[in-house]
């Protein structure tokens, strides 16, 4: 009974907003217009995103915590011997991957050429400002991080090379380069694992060993691959300006000195590459956004069109779409006023808009369609409103569930928790857009029809007697039915629309058939079947560079990474943050036990060597053993660059001081799956530092990303599809039919399951983008699926197949019309070149698809044997069939005036 009345109650309250709509449809038209213009002027505040790490990475992740910890023991300008790029990356740097087309880059003419290039770059200036007379020419000079005699610190591959040339200028040995660890001429032992790749060592015997298969103490034979770094400094806002030309310098010059030497390839990447490539995805996406707007317009006003021209409503499929791009507007506007940023993920915000709104719209075109003609426009109108607004805002309401709730704090992705909260804002606008502008354009066109006006040239339409007389082709154009002929007035008439009537006369029987039944539950077993074998592949996407435009510098330097450095994992910090007993032999033991298997850099471990070298003990008091390290160790040129890891701590007056932090550089051997198991890893030593005597941490800045990265992204996904079936639940208590709720949350999920599962299939992975198009899934497919499920539920007294049928018709084809625009809107988008864009187009491609084949499909046969039943007596106030009524009318020129109505 509650259900009852709050049902009632609503559709009244429908029926009288549809009433106040029809009677100032001026207001309602206008109001919205002047608003998006008022508000689109304020672009003038639009502003990108900068912080691309702040956007994919998790946001409250310990990998983060970790990180701020790392700075504040071992900054990056506290180093002044060597820096590792995959480590220690400051605010602003240069980097370039230099392979060679033919043979290796340790040539001596490709060696020459490389050290050529680095002396080019090392000399290369940057004016700042460009013009004016305080303008400053900057080197590299002078914006590099200096080591402790004020000279840029530089990539050890660098000093290996200029020792290489040296020894051939002057008729010398060659020094042996060993790899991944070599010797440098002041005896230093340094990391060249992430600068040199693509190499094949000496093996035993004189045999030659496949890429980066070399050992410590392995000398390289030869390598296709050189990375180089250059670290700038960017203290202040000033220096970040001249820090940020000299990166773009830095590109610049790289493209004009690979132009001359085409036997390299040089893969350039600096720290705006990232956050560049990232929105650049915008930039293509402008001219191909265009276009699907174009045919979705050409769509949609085929869609809304008929053969009776009076009936007719080409315009609203136009002012629908004009409906949505204002309400798209509106919302940038206040986006803009409250300060919000952009980013290339807000591209899917349109198609969420366009798949909402124009089911709405022609969901009310098809209401519209049943109404009784010889009725006032403001009555019809309100009969739409009465018949759609609850579904609609019902379907609403499932849409701001889901982006509301990824959109809350909930939400550790900064990404997702954008793009939910400015979709939620959008849809909002739409669907207060859709009641007032369309609703007032609906209005409009009712007096056109009323007024037997041609429904795209507004001309009034004669009567067939002075038709007859008219050529072909205008009688063709001018084709309508008048009141007076041989059909009621209330009688339909969507046979005129194609769609409609293919449904009506062909679809409906088909779908309904017998024999037809078990071929579609069978379709249905094969979806489920290939939707849980790509369910049980779902692959986390982890990689920033997935998300961004093809063919960018990015991507290409990702690529050239992969093949060439993937050998290795990037450096590891091995950070002790706390003091520890490192003069204990248990202690030394478990250090060096924890940097077993791997390659490393340890201050301990040459330490340890050190004083057994010199048939010392290892075993000392702290005084012994701090004093020999402070005073004797560090203090040797080839161990000198282990004071930059090693931090002391001041005791009493006289006493040696302790060792209060260290860290040891780790580098593991990693195969092509490099991001998976530098996640296994991570976790692998966290567990271990939870059970160590010493206090430890791990770190990388790749582990920002990795770090809980596969919750932090499928946790919004849970939430939504949760606060769904939980709405369901409640409204079933009230609003809705407890069966429809039932078939609703299993429609939905058998949709999400599908997506999900053709994603993986389609070479998808679970990342930032995918995600939120699952989200949005959810109030799509609800959007088409919903509607057939109350009308089917709420007619009584006739059989299954019969209101599957009605229901086909009714809701069916809306749905239909929208599987066509919204299709059409995606084709261009599939041909951006962009990795984001091409993620986005196969998740909505996959749910606009899965979300038609179960409303046109799967629901229309499971509904023909399965709950809820027909059985009992039609019910007072239910959505049944309209009552057939017979209508006498008596027309003059203006139309009806008067009528007589028999029951």
């Amino acid at each position: 009974m509650l259900r009852q009345v709050l049902h009632a109650g609503l559709r009244s309250s429908f029926h009288a907003l549809g009433r106040f709509v029809a009677s100032h449809p001026v207001f309602f038209a206008s109001a919205p217009v002047l608003i998006s213009i008022l508000l689109g002027a304020s672009f003038s505040r639009y502003r990108v995103e900068e912080n691309v790490e702040n956007l994919l990475a998790p946001k409250h992740s310990l990998a983060k915590i970790e990180g701020n910890l790392v700075d504040s023991l071992f900054p990056v300008n506290r180093s002044k011997h060597a820096l590792y790029s995959d480590l220690q990356t400051p605010g602003r740097y240069g980097r370039v991957i230099i392979t060679t087309r033919k043979g290796s880059v340790l040539e001596p003419l490709h060696l020459d050429t490389i050290l050529k290039l680095h002396r080019r770059i090392y000399q290369m200036q940057v004016t700042v400002p460009a013009t004016g007379f305080n303008s400053f020419n900057y080197s590299f000079s002078y914006l590099c991080l200096p080591d402790d005699k004020n000279i840029c610190i530089i990539d050890d591959i660098i000093r290996a090379m200029e020792e290489i040339q040296s020894a051939r200028a002057s008729n010398r040995s060659v020094p042996v380069l060993r790899y991944p660890i070599t010797r440098l001429a002041d005896g230093r032992q340094a990391y060249i694992g992430h600068q040199l790749g693509g190499v094949q060592g000496w093996g035993p015997g004189g045999t030659v060993r496949g890429p980066g298969t070399g050992t410590r103490g392995e000398g390289v034979r030869s390598a296709r691959a050189l990375q180089l770094t250059y670290y700038l400094q960017a203290r202040g806002g000033l220096m970040d300006r001249v820090a940020g030309q000299w990166e773009k310098a830095f590109c610049a010059e790289l493209q004009h000195f690979s132009a001359l030497h085409p036997k390299l390839a040089l893969y350039p990447s600096t720290s705006s590459s990232l956050r560049t490539d990232f929105q650049f995805s915008s930039v293509l996406a402008r001219r191909p956004l265009l276009a699907s707007l174009g045919a979705c317009s050409v769509l949609a006003v085929l869609c809304c069109s008929m053969r009776d021209c009076v009936r007719s409503k080409p315009w609203l499929g136009l002012l629908a779409l004009l409906s949505i791009t204002l309400s798209g507007l509106t919302a940038a506007g206040i986006l803009n006023l409250t300060g919000a940023t952009y980013n290339s993920t807000y591209l899917g915000i349109p198609f969420i808009m366009l798949g909402h709104g124009l089911f709405g719209s022609f969901e009310m075109l098809s209401s519209w369609r049943r109404t009784r003609e010889d009725q006032h426009v403001k009555e019809r109108v309100a009969g739409v409103f009465e018949d759609v607004m609850l579904r609609f805002s019902g379907s609403t309401m499932l849409h701001l569930m889901t982006l509301g709730l990824a959109a809350s704090p909930l939400t550790n992705m900064e990404a997702v928790r954008l793009f939910c909260r400015t979709a939620a804002l959008a849809v909002t606008v739409s669907y207060v857009y859709t009641l007032s502008f369309y609703s007032s354009c609906l209005v409009f066109t009712g007096y056109l029809e009323t007024g037997y006006r041609h429904g795209c040239f507004c001309r009034r339409v004669p009567k067939p007697d002075r038709l007859d007389s008219k050529p072909a082709w205008y009688r063709c154009l001018m084709y309508t039915r008048y009141q007076d002929e041989t059909q009621t007035p209330n009688q339909p008439h969507g046979d005129s629309h194609l769609l409609l009537g293919c449904v009506r006369r062909c679809y409906g029987d088909w779908i309904t058939n017998t024999y037809v039944k078990p071929f579609v539950v069978l379709l249905y077993l094969v979806y489920i079947s290939f939707g849980l074998m790509g369910f049980l592949q779902v692959t986390q996407g982890s990689d920033p560079s997935a998300l961004v435009a093809m063919d960018t510098a990015t991507v290409l330097y990702a690529r050239a990474q992969q093949r060439y450095f993937s050998s290795y994992s990037p450096v590891i910090g091995f950070y002790i943050y706390e003091s520890a007993p490192y003069w204990n032999v248990s202690v030394q033991r478990d250090l060096l036990e924890y940097a077993k298997g791997f390659q490393r850099i340890s201050w301990l471990e040459s330490y340890l060597n050190y004083l057994s070298e010199r048939n010392q003990s290892t075993s000392q008091s702290r005084e012994n053993f701090t004093r020999t390290l402070r005073h004797s160790f560090l203090r040797e040129p080839q161990y000198a660059h282990f004071a930059d890891d090693i931090i002391f701590a001041e005791r009493g007056q006289g006493e040696e001081p302790d060792v209060a932090a260290s860290r040891v550089f780790l580098v593991a051997k990693t195969t092509e799956n490099k991001r998976e198991e530098m996640s296994v890893l991570l976790d692998t030593l966290r567990r271990l530092s939870l059970t160590s005597r010493v206090r430890f941490l791990i770190f990388n800045p790749s582990f920002v990303y990795l770090d809980r990265y596969a919750a932090a992204v499928s946790s919004p996904l849970r939430h939504s599809l949760l606060a769904v079936l939980f709405l369901l639940g409640l409204s079933s208590l009230a609003v809705v039919e407890p069966l429809v709720s039932v078939w609703l949350g299993l429609t939905l999920l058998s949709v999400q399951f599908g997506v999900l599962g053709f994603m993986t299939l389609w070479g998808v992975e679970l990342d930032c983008m995918s995600v939120l198009c699952l989200i949005s899934a959810l109030g799509h497919s609800a959007d088409c699926s919903g509607p057939l499920l109350c009308g089917f539920a709420s007619g009584r007294g006739e059989s299954r197949t019969r209101w599957v049928r009605v229901a086909l018709e009714r809701h069916g084809v809306p749905s239909l019309q929208t599987l066509i625009c919204y299709s059409a809107a995606l084709v261009p988008v599939g041909c951006i070149r962009s990795n984001l864009t091409h993620t986005m187009f196969r998740c909505l491609t996959l749910t606009a698809g899965c979300s038609v084949l179960h409303t046109l499909a799967f629901l229309p046969t499971l509904l023909t044997f399965l709950p809820p039943s027909k059985a009992r007596g039609h019910r007072p106030g239910g959505e049944g069939l309209r009552q057939e009524v017979e209508c006498v009318e008596m027309n003059d020129s203006t139309r009806v005036v008067d009528q007589i109505t028999t029951v």
